[in-house]
């Protein structure tokens, strides 16, 4: 029997059979993925096929089915290790906030880069819209502009004021998407403005960190009313890239690899060499300040909780 994979609490998972049904599911056996090292083998979205166990309630995972595609970052406990963060979207919703707390740039630009390198659609929303001073308003206007002209769909709202709200359900409407971002961003909120039924738990902002407390444990699959689906998942401090080869970062940065066509040498690193197109736009304000300062982190390895401040 197959079915779709809806939650995923780590050690179960719950996947919902082609014929309706819902199952408690276990991974068969020393189950691996082929070819990846991850720390989660199934993902919430994978077609899998399970067997049925004698109790009628529960099975076994025994085959991942084909993946369109999928989102993975490095794992937070070993650095070669990989975690997917879900199967079969079209596209991946990044959820970042100027304050309260702030969404570094260098975090947004590391999950668009692994985003472009799994060939999986953005959408950028920009959260708590309500609680910005003039100072941070503008920040805000400076990142719609930047990401915007980069190619990128950004919304602006505020989901515990319900500002935006509809032009996101229209974002989100008939796409299975991932809803991803920093602990305390507001992705509980979210997802309780667009499915008040979810009663999805929140909780405050840490005073003393200005971040959040990790309100959501597992990853889970909620249906649109509209159609579609939205994969809720745990908050991430880091978005540590994987599988990526260090001459592959700049093509997974939209501008830097446009210009670096123009460079004088094709195996330019961008960081050091004569005749550099790429360091002369930055000089130049054609390339943004950040996100230069974002690509050279991705060529060093650096610790995952050093990718946010």
């Amino acid at each position: 029997m197959d079915g779709l994979v809806i939650r995923n609490t780590g050690s179960w998972y719950v996947v919902l059979a082609d014929n309706g049904q819902t199952f408690d599911c276990k991974v068969k056996g020393n189950f691996r993925l082929r070819g990846i090292r991850s720390t989660n083998p199934v993902a919430v979205g994978d077609r899998v096929r399970i067997v049925l166990q004698p109790d009628g309630r529960s099975a076994l995972i025994e085959e991942i089915l084909d993946r369109r595609n999928y989102i993975i970052r490095r794992a937070s406990n070993l650095s070669k290790q990989s975690h997917i963060i879900a199967a079969n979207v079209d596209q991946a919703v990044l959820l970042v906030t100027v304050s309260h707390p702030e969404t570094s740039t260098t975090f947004i630009d590391r999950f668009l880069a692994s985003a472009e390198a799994y060939r999986v659609p953005v959408l950028l929303i920009f959260n708590k819209t309500d609680l910005y001073a003039p100072d941070e308003v503008e920040r805000l206007r400076e990142l719609l502009t930047l990401y915007a002209s980069l190619g990128y769909a950004c919304v602006a709202c505020s989901a515990l004021c319900g500002d935006g709200i509809d032009e996101v359900r229209m974002a989100l409407r008939g796409r299975v998407s991932l809803l991803s971002g920093n602990s305390g961003v507001g992705k509980s909120t979210l997802l309780n403005a667009l499915l008040p039924e979810a009663e999805v738990r929140t909780t405050e902002i840490s005073a003393a960190h200005d971040m959040g407390m990790h309100t959501t444990t597992f990853s889970e699959m909620f249906f649109m009313p509209e159609g579609g689906a939205l994969i809720d998942t745990p908050g991430i401090k880091g978005f540590g890239t994987f599988d990526m080869q260090r001459e592959e970062v700049a093509h997974y940065f939209r501008e830097i690899f446009a210009v670096g066509s123009e460079c004088r040498f094709d195996d330019c690193t961008h960081t050091h060499e004569p005749g550099c197109a790429v360091q002369v736009a930055v000089e130049e304000g054609r390339i943004a300040q950040s996100r230069y300062t974002s690509y050279l982190s991705m060529l060093e390895d650096y610790e995952e909780d050093r990718y946010r401040r």
